[in-house]
């Protein structure tokens, strides 16, 4: 008998290009495109939105490949876990990943969990990443894409035993570009289909316009404080700022400034020389390993904390609720909120969420006041 799976159809060239893979592999293909949120979610009640596209391009792809689509509504999952949550996160000084979230709560919770209503074995994406089963330690483990270019083994750190044996993932030995050829070969619709770029939920790239149109407000107001403790100025509110940022600060200075910290309590923004933006290690929270059950001592790994940054070397330890990483050179621009994943080669040995920067003692307090120069503004 067939192996049924339940394919997320996006209405992208990734996802259509999957479950035509599949149903070359023998699998007994049912389509889904989750409809995940309307204007009214995003504060934009009448603005033309790109979902409604997408499930015709889905419908249009399934009929090429002959088989069943279907339409799921799960607006209120969503907005629970992705919108409010990227929205509470904010307000608070933190700069979430809602892709992670989704991927957790959405992709591979509800979609996962309606498959499963519907008899099938399995649930298939089109992420850029690989699945394998380890006899020897008898566990599911999560591994990049063969294209590295477009690995997203990163956004799926939080995937449990559970999931990953129920997930098939048809892209993770293939190439962008194949899957294009191969898409196009076929006739699909999306096959040329240009890749999505933003924050699905924010169309127009505006995070401190969605809070506030969503009942948030633009978060503590307070001021600019160099490193130094010298007050520059008011700011437009927390939300306006994310750890690192240059642009738009509206500062005059004699060097270039940069976010280096934000303070909900205080509503300060901290701001100094880019070289104040680098921090020894971290703490994560929320951490799930997928090679081994649990960390129980020092680990060495590559670590990254952002989705297109390189990994690079480090040490990760428990550290009573958190796990403490230690990078072997100082990273930039550390933030609360994002993800940090741990790589052991091509394998995804675990990852959290970053609770806190840790610099080095002092760091950072070196840096005062330049007098008799010429000011400057970003």
């Amino acid at each position: 008998m067939k192996k049924k799976v339940l394919a997320a159809m996006s209405g992208g060239v990734d996802s259509s290009a999957a479950a035509m893979l599949l149903l070359e592999q023998g699998y007994e293909v049912i389509g889904v495109t989750a409809r995940m949120f309307n204007g009214c979610d995003i504060g934009l009640p009448d603005a033309p939105l790109n979902i409604d596209r997408d499930i015709k391009d889905a419908q249009a792809v399934a009929q090429k490949l002959g088989i069943e689509h279907k339409v799921v509504d799960l607006r209120a999952c969503f907005n629970r876990h992705v919108i409010q949550h990227f929205a509470s996160e904010y307000h608070c000084g933190s700069t979430p990943n809602p892709c992670v979230d989704c991927n957790k709560y959405i992709k591979f919770g509800a979609l996962l969990d309606y498959a499963k209503e519907l008899g099938c074995d399995y649930l298939a994406t089109g992420h850029y990443a690989r699945i394998v089963y380890d006899n020897a330690k008898a566990r599911w483990l999560l591994a990049r894409g063969e294209d590295h270019r477009k690995d997203q083994s990163y956004m799926l750190f939080l995937l449990s035993q559970e999931q990953l044996s129920h997930v098939l993932l048809p892209l993770g030995g293939v190439s962008k570009d194949e899957i294009r050829r191969l898409a196009a070969e076929a006739g699909l619709v999306t096959a040329q289909k240009p890749d999505s770029q933003d924050i699905c939920f924010v169309p127009d790239g505006d995070y401190a316009g969605l809070i506030g149109r969503i009942g948030k407000t633009s978060g503590t107001a307070g001021n600019f404080v160099h490193l130094n403790g010298q007050v520059l100025g008011r700011h437009k509110g927390l939300v306006n700022y994310t750890i690192g940022q240059r642009k738009g600060l509206g500062i005059a200075y004699d060097y270039p400034l940069y976010v280096i910290e934000k303070d909900t309590a205080s509503g300060n923004v901290t701001v100094g020389p880019a070289e104040a933006l680098f921090s020894r290690g971290l703490l994560a929270k929320n951490c799930n390993f997928i090679t081994e059950a649990a960390l129980t001592g020092p680990l060495r790994v590559t670590a990254k904390t952002r989705y297109r940054q390189q990994d690079v070397p480090a040490t990760i330890e428990p550290c009573g609720k958190y796990v403490k990483v230690t990078f072997d050179e100082p990273m930039r621009a550390v933030t609360p909120g994002q993800a940090v994943v741990f790589y052991n080669g091509e394998f995804i040995v675990g990852g959290g969420i970053i609770q806190s920067a840790l610099k080095e003692l002092g760091a950072g307090r070196r840096f005062g006041r330049r007098e008799n120069h010429r000011r400057r503004s970003d």
